[in-house]
């Protein structure tokens, strides 16, 4: 790690998270144009309206106990497919906290100093027949650098052939670079997107991946930009799965009955999301933006 600059490798990383997020809210945004049938054709499409924060530079922690620095952009569309969805990007730098670092590869040796850039993206769709979905990838570096991320679908009402061509579509992009990862990853998000409390999972699953690092592995024939590919594939396969699956089911009729079951299994997602989700326990324990961590929260929900 000493003898690698990682400049280069975070600029490329950073940026490619930055294509994919303009990629994938055009293709969104082409859904809501194509909206033909259903109870909100009377609207407008939805557009993704944006919002900058930047941190103001600063060596003093804040109340995490972190020093965070760096900035992103949140970008949420309420439309006529898409109740909300948020496509976020960001790029940080700072230090952990004492009690954070010890929970972080290569933490304690960088001193807390990090830098991660990433994009995370969650759906709640309008439709109880368009299942909600999740997808992220991200970039860390302390005294270690790293790549992680993952997709899963949460239908409300689960459908054979989406969950088939789903699971398919990230079999073939995870076979692309390694035979090894689908039945690995698959079984890593199956215990990640899991609810303890309920004894249930979250949704049908897909690929979650974390500590991506081929250059721990001496006898591993991939480097770093092997690593990346493979992020960037992943990207890649939800922009063109998760659309084609919307399309399926986005002019179909529902009922009030399937509303309320929707509005019942998002209650699901909000306690995984704050009570076990990663991503938002890294961004509130380092002090990130807390509007940005809590876009994956739902637009309108009910418990039983």
């Amino acid at each position: 790690m000493d003898n690698i600059d990682w400049s280069e490798r975070k600029e490329k990383a950073s940026g490619w998270f930055q294509t994919l997020r303009d990629d994938i809210c055009t293709r969104f945004e082409a859904l809501e144009d194509e909206l033909s049938a259903g109870p909100k054709t009377n609207m407008e499409p939805g557009r993704f309206e944006r919002k900058a924060w930047e941190r103001e530079p600063s060596k003093n922690p804040n109340e995490s106990g972190s020093v965070l620095n760096g900035g992103g952009e949140i970008s949420i569309m309420r439309g006529r497919v898409f109740e909300k969805v948020g496509v976020n990007i960001s790029t940080v730098h700072g230090t952990f906290s004492e009690e954070f670092r010890a929970k972080i590869p290569g933490a304690q040796e960088s001193d807390g100093e990090f830098w991660a850039s990433g994009v995370s993206l969650v759906a709640h769709m309008q439709s109880p027949l368009v299942p909600a979905v999740h997808m992220n990838t991200r970039m860390i570096v302390t005294s270690r650098g790293w790549f992680g991320g993952g997709a899963d679908l949460t239908p409300i009402f689960p459908d054979d052939k989406d969950t088939k061509d789903f699971h398919a579509a990230f079999k073939g992009c995870c076979d692309t670079h390694d035979p090894d990862y689908y039945p690995e990853f698959k079984e890593w998000c199956d215990l990640y997107f899991f609810l303890p409390h309920r004894n249930e999972p979250r949704g049908i699953g897909g690929i979650f991946y974390d500590y991506l690092n081929s250059c721990d592995n001496a006898d591993s024939t991939k480097d770093w930009s092997d690593d990346f590919a493979f992020t960037q594939d992943v990207g890649k396969t939800f922009a063109d799965i998760y659309p084609e699956i919307v399309r399926r089911h986005m002019n179909e009729d529902w009922t009030a009955e399937q509303r309320e079951a929707q509005l019942i299994k998002r209650g699901r997602y909000v306690e995984y999301n704050l009570l076990y989700d990663r991503g938002t326990q890294f961004g509130l324990k380092t002090g990130g933006n807390t509007e940005a961590i809590l876009m994956s929260m739902p637009p309108e929900v009910k418990w039983p």
